[in-house]
């Protein structure tokens, strides 16, 4: 049996555990994963976990960004989305127009990175409100281009932009949280759903500025800086950690993080019952081998709990998850 997971633009911690294996047996049907690029990491080591254990799975991971995904598993073409943000409002009728229920499970957390250029000294703390002057659609209308449009005291010169693309649940979340919108934002950025393409452009710039979940930035930390956010409201400039994730001191920039598994495909599928289970007890290490944050025990017993009881829906109304803390999380899943 073939585990397939499809590595498009991977990063070199992923690669080294995401490899292709092959067992032998009679086939077994075909568990297929897209969506978001962030969970893509997760969902590719339990993939590869899973295989090590079971060698006649057979697995495609792919990423599409969160968007992307959810439009194919909405349309009963997945068994599991990988998401970066809630299920939203319009996917949800898109779900019911095709008859598909699905089960919503928290998996993990992450706190979304603001990075410049490490010789970049002028902008290493910055307000939300800042931000909004930066990405907002309005700035770009009334030609905001330069740093020192955002702080006189900061150099005269043009920052260039970098961030996912429109399909992503990264750019969703950060729109949402910083602009006040899911999908409002500036649209002079260059935008890529490889994470990699926006390191090199932050890396090549001195003005450069962009954005992108925290293990990516875990692991280039050596090419790029982390800017330090103050929210609106709260006095300290908080940069992004484990630490500051799990105390929910870092906002408004921290997430949950999810898979999406269609119910409907779990009455038919054997297997997917026994790997998404696989999912829920194995996640804490791989978020370790990912460098992601793992939810507490207690939140990992509920959600399994969720998934024994085959409990469908969401919990979040189609609603974005901004300033959703891993005390919201436990309390949703006690619903």
């Amino acid at each position: 049996m073939v585990l397939r997971v499809v590595l498009p633009m991977l990063t070199g911690v992923v690669l080294a555990v995401a490899l292709v294996g092959c067992g032998t047996g009679e086939r077994a049907s075909v568990i297929s994963i897209d969506g978001s690029s962030t969970v893509f990491p997760v969902s590719a080591v339990i993939a590869e976990l899973y295989q090590s254990q079971y060698s006649d799975a057979a697995i495609e991971v792919r990423y599409s960004g969160t968007g992307g995904g959810l439009k194919k598993f909405c349309r009963g073409e997945l068994d599991i989305s990988n998401a970066s943000r809630p299920i939203s409002t319009r996917e949800l009728e898109e779900a019911k127009k095709h008859q598909i229920q699905f089960l919503e499970l928290p998996v993990c957390f992450d706190a979304l990175t603001v990075v410049i250029h490490p010789d970049n000294t002028w902008a290493e703390k910055m307000t939300v409100e800042q931000l909004r002057a930066i990405w907002s659609p309005e700035s770009e209308e009334n030609q905001i281009r330069r740093w020192s449009d955002i702080n006189p005291d900061w150099p005269e010169k043009e920052f260039i932009l970098f961030g996912p693309g429109t399909d992503s649940g990264t750019f969703d979340y950060f729109t949402e949280a910083i602009n006040g919108k899911g999908g409002r934002s500036r649209k002079d950025f260059t935008a890529s759903e490889d994470d990699n393409v926006l390191v090199a452009g932050v890396r090549g710039n001195l003005t450069a500025i962009g954005y992108f979940g925290f293990a990516f930035y875990e692991t280039n930390r050596d090419k790029l800086k982390a800017v330090a956010v103050r929210d609106k409201d709260k006095s300290e400039y908080v940069l992004p950690s484990q630490e500051a994730i799990l105390k929910g001191t870092y906002t408004p920039l921290s997430r949950p993080l999810f898979i999406y598994v269609n119910y409907n495909a779990l009455q038919r599928k054997a297997e997917l019952q026994r790997f998404v289970d696989f999912y829920l007890n194995n996640v804490s290490q791989a978020c370790e081998i990912v460098k992601y944050v793992p939810l507490p025990e207690s939140a990992y017993k509920l959600v399994r709990q969720r998934f024994a009881e085959q409990r469908t829906g969401t919990a979040f109304g189609g609603h974005p998850a901004v300033g959703t803390s891993i005390d919201d999380i436990l309390k949703r899943e006690l619903k």
